[in-house]
């Protein structure tokens, strides 16, 4: 663990600058079919044995994909329309709890908080697999620096690799990364007016933002008010933030001609989250979300037309948020 996070740092440091190697994502892999118990016997008892607790599962994607690109009634219907899935399933996982003292110091790590814990079987083959990314990745894309912190961060994974592990079984893998984009968040911030409240502002901005982001044919693929669920729910303070949101986000079109067509394993980065949080007496809503340009690189995409269509939704995103008011940062 201790040579890990030493190893992480060093990634922090040299990222921009040089070739480094790292670890990218993990996958349990498992013989034959496991969706069942993984839906009806693992997922039930996840909370209890690891801390993580399951919002906005998104189970089946592969069958979304059939009844929209796979039917010829539909006008997305695609021409060449073929699958390699068996079974594609989104599962945004959290520990809330263990995550609190983070949060409190690097807000920017709920760009991966949920995250998710991905299901996947390609037809060709009969195995599962069942895996994240690895959360060194997570720091290092949000730029959490502090040692101590990202040490917390990484141990709260243990009991969830165990417990896939104990259920599951099968190999371990893990893949690995050399690079990441020079700029991989998008950051924004948000100018709310004096004297406005921020609940009433805060509320008014979201219904904004999901008219915006669905006429731009992206799906809300989940909400989290981690300052309800603190201050409310864990009855935890959290008054370093008047609000704090995250909202799960989806292009679909986008998911359908990466994960469709090949590279289902790059769902565990699916689907992007994007934070936003209003500290005390500030009047600014600060925002921030994992470029897409992550996925390719951190995936080792060689494929050109995944690399263009992974710059061009981060260039729409960048459009839709100055198109809400927002100012680059």
């Amino acid at each position: 663990m201790i040579s890990k996070l030493i190893k992480s740092t060093v990634v922090l440091s040299l990222m921009a600058t040089v070739a480094f190697s790292a670890d990218a994502v993990r996958f349990n892999v498992i013989s034959g079919d496991q969706e069942e118990k993984y839906e009806k016997e693992f997922l039930p008892l996840l909370e209890g044995a690891t801390g993580f607790s399951l919002s906005d599962p998104h189970e089946k994607i592969d069958d979304a994909f059939l009844q929209r690109y796979g039917n010829p009634k539909d006008p997305d219907y695609d021409k060449a329309w073929s699958t390699n899935l068996d079974n594609l399933g989104f599962f945004s996982i959290s520990n809330d709890k263990a995550l609190y003292p983070i949060i409190k110091k690097a807000p920017q790590i709920a760009g991966f908080s949920p995250f998710n814990l991905l299901i996947y079987k390609n037809r060709a083959e009969d195995v599962t697999y069942v895996g994240h990314i690895d959360p060194t990745v997570m720091l290092d894309v949000t730029g959490v620096k502090d040692a101590a912190t990202r040490a917390e961060f990484v141990k709260m994974y243990e009991p969830l690799d165990a417990y896939v592990t104990k259920e599951f079984g099968g190999k371990v893998t893990t893949s690995s990364y050399d690079k990441l984009p020079s700029n991989p968040m998008m950051n924004f911030e948000f100018d709310i007016p004096a004297g406005a409240d921020i609940a009433d502002w805060t509320e008014s901005f979201q219904e904004n933002f999901e008219v915006t982001f669905e006429d731009k044919k992206y799906i809300i693929a989940g909400f989290k008010n981690l300052k309800g669920i603190y201050e409310e729910d864990l009855e935890m303070d959290l008054a370093e933030y008047d609000s704090f949101f995250v909202y799960g986000l989806c292009h679909f079109t986008y998911s359908y001609n990466i994960f469709n067509k090949g590279r289902a394993d790059a769902g565990v980065f699916a689907p992007c989250s994007m934070y936003f949080y209003v500290k005390p007496g500030t009047n600014k809503m600060i925002v921030g979300m994992p470029r897409l340009s992550v996925w390719a690189a951190v995936m080792k995409f060689t494929d050109k037309a995944k690399i263009d269509a992974s710059k061009v939704i981060d260039a729409e995103v960048v459009s839709i948020m100055k198109s809400l008011g927002a100012k680059e940062i």
